[in-house]
């Protein structure tokens, strides 16, 4: 980059700067290599430019090929690969018999890998990349000859563990697994992925290997403890990053702030991070864009052409997410790749290790949700020998607010260690019955997870599971059941022109309800389109193309049931509960908005199923004679939910969107006045919990966040919802500060603990999800 982070900085315009962090340089150091490593590997990677390796990646790659299984945490273009490459390059070149699988998130870094590996010219090597886009002939070809299958989680558990008799060569012959970008496997769908790995450690045993993992991970913490609940095994973790880095100045930035009828408001980050891309672009600084919508990319792409106008730079940013077709993806991939592209607008589809090195700048639109994601984004810059700069403007919401003012919640507080509970019962029972598809379930296998041996009987019961004497279960249902990794499953709806029948794109079934139903305004790569009519039985979605004045806005209602409570704490004339709900949510109308003020033009009416949740919350209530004076109650319950959910991200490794809320001024279970904050995954996936655990430092967080926002009466930095399915009303910030004050002052007394006994499972339905763009295509 040819010009000085301190420019840069001064042309983005410094008002908006609230904190400025330089993260130091720092040297290499080299070893020499480990002695097992034979020298026709090494010349082939001095051939690529590595004459010797750094100690993390001798270290990790020796207890991979001591047959440990071995996690390396380290930074960002810190060589990871390397650490995995060596043990399996040994054993091809050796002409071993030991083939090894690899596994990534995308199927875009799984395709950056096979390019990277087909560099070394390493003899008996052979690699064949195994997805969704592979002929059925070639599949074929790789079960017999390659001895690198690079694939994902979703193959794995869709193709290769179903038809594990056809890859019986692979299995018997499994030396090594690889999962890279490990931390990416949290939540629910960390919790379907440890499953999915097991049943093929299983399958491996059964064709007689005992293959070692390796993995890889941005820096996480306790990254040994991660593995070993994604596996079952005990684990090795390699953390000393010994890599080179140029360093970064990062800076924490607030838009302006106006003021409107005495209010202040503050400009529109989407706008902003568009200025400050097509600023950078025209001073020729390589920039990614993170922003956390793939509507959102589409529109800072589009808005920072043209701002740019005519100048030749605009041609050079893009948008990038997924859904776009194939082709598309691998062409903005190597456009970037190659410098052809100057400025990418992207979700964090391009969060991961895809190798795009020479990137001078990064700028995120808005606080990821984690700080593993932050640092693993900003880390996407200064790859090479220059020093990065990296961007964070604050989205207009609580958590956002507050770490731009507290920016010590950033810089001096360790990342997460990931969340994944593979026992799980709403997650696991579907993989024991597809486990005992695959091969009868026997007792070792069920005393490997918590609660296997209940969720099995449970299976008895329902008739999809016997158990034989001897003690192994056999499936005995009549279908194998329909198990989705990333919640909405492989089926998703088609973007289809309605003129020419163009697939324009796809999007996941669940978020159809909200981004394509009927009369929707769709946005791919600068293009409008407006829906015509979404077929949810025929998954598809026609659209035309338009420029209309207007955006519009789902709107959707949602009932919650209390089922069963896991524990209380009782506070006087406040309570905090954990437990089970089912949420019934129903997208019923959309408004249409005009632009660029957001006037709401008309409200029109949708028929949409309802969708429907079942899951884990953490619930307060307080009694009523405690709340004389306070005026609007439903609005002061209501703030207090928006803040909530927006701070929780603080204390559990999630963002906003994996959560949601719901407030009362009597709910029909509680009797009392309540907010509710549940877990957005069949289940629950262990945020509603921490926040139990959490309460005072989660609640007071939020009390700090509202009380010390400027605005008088709410704005989307403290209690204005982006997702709010009632239009942000009714709102009371002054109410909400009086029922935290209350609810925190209740915490200081006596408190009375109760748990329960955990309630029996019931069957999950399907849900809507967050829209994710990790999501790899059918398979």
């Amino acid at each position: 980059m040819s010009v000085p982070t301190e420019q840069l900085i001064d042309a983005l315009d410094a008002e908006g700067l609230r904190h400025l962090r330089r993260l130091p340089p720092r040297r290499s150091v080299r070893c020499e290599w480990p002695e097992w490593v034979p020298p026709e590997v090494r010349d082939a990677l001095a051939g690529t430019g590595i004459t010797r390796p750094w100690p993390h990646q001798a270290e990790a790659a020796t207890h991979a090929f001591e047959g440990r299984d071995v996690v390396v945490a380290t930074g960002t273009a810190s060589g990871k690969s390397l650490a995995y490459l060596l043990p399996l390059l040994t054993e091809a070149s050796a002409e071993g018999e030991g083939r090894t699988l690899y596994l990534a998130p995308t199927k875009a870094l799984a395709a950056d890998q096979a390019r990277a590996v087909g560099e070394f010219a390493v003899p008996g090597l052979i690699p064949a990349i195994v997805d969704g886009d592979t002929p059925f002939e070639h599949r074929q070809w790789a079960q017999r000859f390659a001895n690198l299958v690079l694939s994902n989680p979703d193959l794995l558990h869709h193709s290769l563990l179903p038809r594990h008799r056809m890859w019986r060569s692979l299995l018997k012959n499994l030396k090594y697994v690889v999962v890279d970008e490990c931390h990416v496997y949290r939540g629910v769908f960390g919790a379907h992925v440890a499953l999915t790995l097991r049943r093929l450690l299983r399958l491996a045993e059964h064709y007689g290997a005992n293959p070692t993992v390796i993995a890889a991970s941005a820096t996480a913490a306790d990254p040994a403890a991660s593995l070993s609940v994604l596996t079952g095994r005990p684990a090795a973790a390699v953390t000393e990053d010994a890599s080179p880095s140029p360093g970064a100045t990062v800076a924490l930035w607030e838009p302006v702030t106006y003021e409107i009828d005495g209010e202040p408001q503050q400009a529109s980050t989407l706008s902003e991070t568009a200025r400050m891309l097509a600023q950078l672009v025209r001073r020729g600084v390589r920039t990614l864009a993170f922003v956390p919508s793939r509507r959102g990319a589409e529109i800072v792409a589009a808005e920072a052409k043209s701002r740019l106008g005519a100048d030749p730079a605009s041609g050079r940013i893009a948008a990038y997410r997924a859904g776009y077709l194939r082709e598309h993806r691998r062409d903005l991939e190597a456009d970037l790749r190659e410098g052809r592209l100057l400025g990418v607008a992207t979700t964090n589809a391009l969060e991961l290790g895809i190798d795009v090195t020479g990137l001078d700048a990064v700028l995120l639109c808005g606080y990821p949700g984690r700080l593993a994601s932050f640092w693993q984004q900003i880390g996407r810059a200064g790859r090479g020998d220059t020093e990065a700069l990296a961007v964070m403007l604050a989205k207009d919401d609580p958590l956002d607010t507050f770490l731009v003012h507290h920016p010590e919640a950033i810089f001096d507080r360790p990342v997460e260690a990931s969340v994944c509970d593979p026992s799980n019962p709403y997650v696991l029972a579907g993989h024991l019955c597809l486990a005992a598809e695959e091969l009868p379930l026997r007792e070792a296998d069920l005393e490997a997870i918590p609660g296997s041996r209940e969720v099995a009987e449970q299976l008895c019961e329902q008739k999809l599971l016997r158990r034989r004497p001897g003690g192994r279960y056999y499936w005995i249902g009549s279908e194998r059941p329909e198990v989705a990794l990333r919640g909405s499953g492989p089926m998703g709806v088609d973007i289809a022109e309605t003129s020419t029948g163009r697939l324009i794109g796809t999007i996941d079934a669940a978020a159809s309800h909200r981004l394509v139903h009927t009369g929707a305004l769709y946005l791919h790569q600068g293009e409008s389109f407006i829906v015509d009519e979404l077929d949810l039985d025929d998954g598809v979605a026609l659209v035309h193309a338009a420029k209309p004045p207007w955006t519009t806005m789902a709107q959707e209602i949602t009932h919650l049931e209390v089922l069963a409570e896991r524990e209380r704490l009782e506070m006087g004339e406040a309570t905090l509960c954990l437990g089970e709900v089912e949420v019934t949510s129903n997208v019923i109308s959309y408004q249409r908005r005009r632009l660029p003020s957001g006037e709401v033009i008309d409200t029109q009416t949708l028929d949409l199923p309802p969708q429907t949740l079942r899951t884990v919350a953490v619930w307060w209530t307080v009694e009523p004679e405690s709340l004389d004076g306070l005026k609007d109650l439903a609005g002061s319950l209501h703030a207090a939910e928006h803040a909530s959910i927006g701070l929780l991200p603080l204390i559990a490794t999630c963002d906003r969107w994996d959560i949601g809320g719901l407030s009362t001024s009597a709910h029909m279970d509680t009797e009392l006045p309540t907010v509710f904050v549940y877990d957005g995954h069949p289940g629950g996936a262990g945020f509603a919990e921490q926040a139990f655990r959490k309460w005072r430092e989660w609640l007071g967080a939020t009390r700090e966040a509202i009380g010390s926002c400027e605005c008088h009466f709410g704005c989307p930095s403290c209690i204005q919802s982006p997702k709010c399915g009632n239009g942000n009303e009714p709102l009371s910030k002054r109410g909400a500060l009086t029922l935290l004050d209350r609810l925190l002052k209740a915490g200081e007394g006596p408190v009375k603990a109760t748990v329960h006994a955990q309630a029996p499972i019931q069957e999950a339905a399907p849900t809507e999800q967050k829209e994710a763009d990790l999501w790899p295509g059918d398979f």
